[in-house]
């Protein structure tokens, strides 16, 4: 056998039916859709309906709530404020906060904070001003040599 010979089981790719070409072919007119009502017409999909029978996203109990004032933070981890350190994009033993992580290019916009996570491997000198951290990230810039400062909501209960 060659390769030029190599060729495809019989009925391993069938044609596809092209329905609604005229009588002769057996799938004209309705094209296998039947006659008339709401599921012979074109975009029309009743997603959701079982049939009468209570459907399942009705059987199902409601369930929780989304909460429209929870802070969402940007999280940064370790490995990236290194990285933009090795770059240069940000000073060693300079203060972190989110307007210098913008300004690095770390993180697009703030949010309502950063949230530094301890992912990656912190080697350079810095302090951090943050709105939440993880205790591994905390612990890993103390290692290295930094500090970390929470400011924000979190930072205002603990002081209460």
């Amino acid at each position: 056998m060659k390769l030029n010979e190599i060729r495809d089981n019989e009925g391993a790719r069938k044609s596809r039916i092209r329905v609604g070409r005229g009588i002769g072919s057996g799938k004209g007119k309705t094209g296998g859709r039947g006659v008339k009502g709401q599921k012979s017409r074109t975009g029309v999909a009743i997603k959701g309906y079982e049939g009468g029978q209570m459907p399942i996203h009705m059987r199902l109990p409601k369930r929780g709530f989304k909460n429209l004032f929870r802070p969402d933070y940007n999280s940064v981890n370790l490995g990236r404020v290194q990285a933009a350190v090795d770059a240069g994009k940000l000073d060693k033993g300079a203060t972190v906060d989110a307007a210098a992580l913008v300004a690095a290019g770390v993180i697009r916009r703030a949010k309502d904070g950063v949230r530094l996570l301890a992912q990656g491997e912190l080697k350079a000198k810095l302090s951090f001003e943050v709105a939440g951290v993880s205790a591994s990230a905390k612990e890993a810039v103390e290692k290295a040599g930094g500090s970390v400062t929470v400011v924000g909501p979190k930072a205002k209960a603990a002081a209460e």
